[in-house]
């Protein structure tokens, strides 16, 4: 009777054998396959070669090995027709369009067919380098668009030296939307001009990034055909002028297997999110990637929040009416980093901004004060400190509420929870989502440009504004900025003449603003914007002037 060490000293010798077997059996195969298709007689066989992409590509090997079988395809007599198998969300700018670009080439020489599993954002840009577009009817069509993750400020050293403003940021941070743009513009060109003839989407439409299932794929003209990987091979037997043929799995030097692969085991669809991809590859950073909602994490260094030392009291009661004071007490997510242009404004008036980390600090200093700002806040006001800043407008004082939907600036659980219940005290709610405009904006869909107003001192000398990722203000009244009749709602779905700044009088003012980043460095200087600081910055002066 065995014993159980020798058994399983068996167990492992058994397999190990079989480990070894099956390794001969998959080198045996590929010699036979590689002999098959450069053997003597293999310019005599009719061959129409597969190609699969699969999973993100996000490595240069991985488009490498795309590469290298779409030059196999080429060179090799007996490959008449090639059958791409694509089941990818796109990948690293670059190297899409290297694939592409290798498609277009492979294109000319032999028809090229296309079966889709899922073919999004960049795996689609792919897909129209070919001849003819298949696939089944659930399958997820479409996305066309970037993501592009923008250069942060450079915070210079004396030690570690560049030798140009762009060396290490790469980019403008205001241009940069425009940036992608360009990229953008290169990718709807590419599928208009793939699908010259059969695409009934406009270019609206299609730089709206919908997916589409495979029958409705069909309906709008992103695809041919519903069909399997099988009619695709005939469909490209048939555009070779085939009657009979075989269809095999191209090889292709340094790889025993018969796929080509992107790395999907090393990162699985549901593993990529901004963080994973800004530690792949450091913004600035541009991609036709397909990603779900749930994976846009904010990526590190984006946003310099409220830890910023401020200090503590900062003697805030003693700086009567030329402190304005900021609320930092609430978690609120901006720092004097967002508000800089409007503190230099206010200190050549003679006012500062004071920032209070406690509402105790708040409180103590709201008899005083010539103004209070709340911006960007995670934590809900009680009803006692509500009815405390009501108490403070309605002595003829100011108040600034501040909201902006960008990540940077919401804590998501609570979203506008928080900034709501002050701003509803006064008649006014800070809407979901966010404004955007397809037919004009500032370099990004959601850019957006303001050009109507109404008579206020805020308002004053305003001719154009641009909003950077800016919600829309539900008022008693009517808002005090409107945008054009052709601005969306992201969450209403449909356009409409919105307003995105509000202004509630009260005894005193209660100001509303959608967007934050306007204020900002360099954003503050598109347009008519930094009139537009300067504005809330002089309301403070009449209040002071005045009470």
């Amino acid at each position: 009777m065995e014993t159980w060490f020798k058994m399983k000293k068996r167990s492992a010798i058994d397999s190990r054998f079989g480990v070894a077997l099956a390794l001969i059996v998959i080198l045996i195969v590929s010699a036979l396959g590689y002999v098959y298709l450069t053997g003597p007689k293999a310019a005599e066989r009719s061959l129409i070669g597969v190609i699969h992409i699969e999973g993100p590509i996000l490595y240069t090997q991985s488009a490498s090995l795309i590469s290298d079988a779409i030059n196999e395809a080429a060179l090799n007599s007996s490959i008449k027709a090639v059958v791409l198998v694509i089941d990818s969300p796109g990948g690293y700018a670059h190297l899409v369009e290297q694939v592409y670009l290798d498609v277009l080439e492979l294109k000319n020489d032999k028809p090229v067919v296309a079966s889709l599993a899922t073919a999004l954002s960049g795996g689609y840009y792919i897909a129209v380098a070919a001849d003819y577009l298949l696939a089944p009817p659930s399958a997820m069509i479409g996305n066309v668009g970037v993501i592009g993750v923008g250069p942060s400020a450079l915070i210079p050293s004396q030690y570690t030296m560049e030798t140009g403003s762009r060396k290490i940021t790469g980019y403008s941070q205001l241009l940069f939307p425009f940036n992608l743009s360009h990229a953008l513009d290169g990718f709807v060109s590419a599928v208009e001009a793939g699908r010259d003839g059969r695409l009934t989407l406009t270019t609206v439409e299609l730089k709206r990034a919908a997916i589409y299932m495979g029958s409705e794929a069909l309906k709008v003209g992103l695809i041919d055909e519903i069909g399997s990987l099988q009619r695709a091979a005939a469909r490209a037997a048939e555009r070779a002028n085939l009657t009979t043929y075989q269809v095999v799995d191209i090889l292709y030097t340094g790889n025993a297997s018969s796929q080509v692969s992107s790395q999907s085991s090393e990162n699985a669809w549901n593993d990529i999110n901004v963080k994973a991809l800004n530690r792949l590859f450091p913004p600035p950073s541009v991609y036709y990637l397909y990603m779900p909602s749930d994976a846009y994490e904010q990526g590190e260094n984006v946003h310099v929040g409220n830890e910023v030392d401020v200090g503590t009291s900062l003697g805030l009661t003693d700086q009567g009416r030329n402190a304005v004071i900021v609320d930092l007490s609430h978690g609120n997510l901006v720092s004097p980093w967002d508000l800089d242009i409007l503190d230099a404004e206010l200190a050549k008036r003679g006012l500062m901004l004071s920032f209070a980390a406690t509402w105790g600090e708040v409180e103590a200093s709201l008899d005083l004060a010539s103004g209070l700002i709340v911006a960007a806040p995670t934590k809900p006001y009680t009803e006692n400190e509500s009815r405390r800043i009501e108490g403070f407008v309605n002595d003829g004082k100011t108040l600034l509420l501040f909201f902006d939907p960008a990540s940077e600036y919401v804590d998501v659980p609570a979203l506008l929870g928080p900034i709501n219940s002050l701003a509803n005290r006064f008649g006014l709610s800070f809407a979901k989502g966010y404004l955007y405009n397809e037919e004009e904006h500032y370099g990004l869909y959601r850019n957006i440009y303001v050009r109507q107003f109404a008579n206020s001192t805020l308002t004053r000398d305003l001719g154009t504004i641009v909003l950077f990722t800016a919600t829309h203000v539900r008022s008693l009244t009517n808002g005090i900025a409107t945008t054009s009749s052709d601005t969306y709602s992201s969450t209403a779905e449909k356009t409409g003449e919105y307003n995105p700044i509000a202004l509630v009088e009260r005894g005193g003012k209660v100001a509303a603003f959608g967007d934050i980043t306007f204020l900002m460095e360099p954003y503050c200087y598109v347009e008519d914007n930094y009139d537009l600081v300067t504005n809330i910055v002089n309301s403070f002066i009449d209040l002071k002037t005045t009470g």
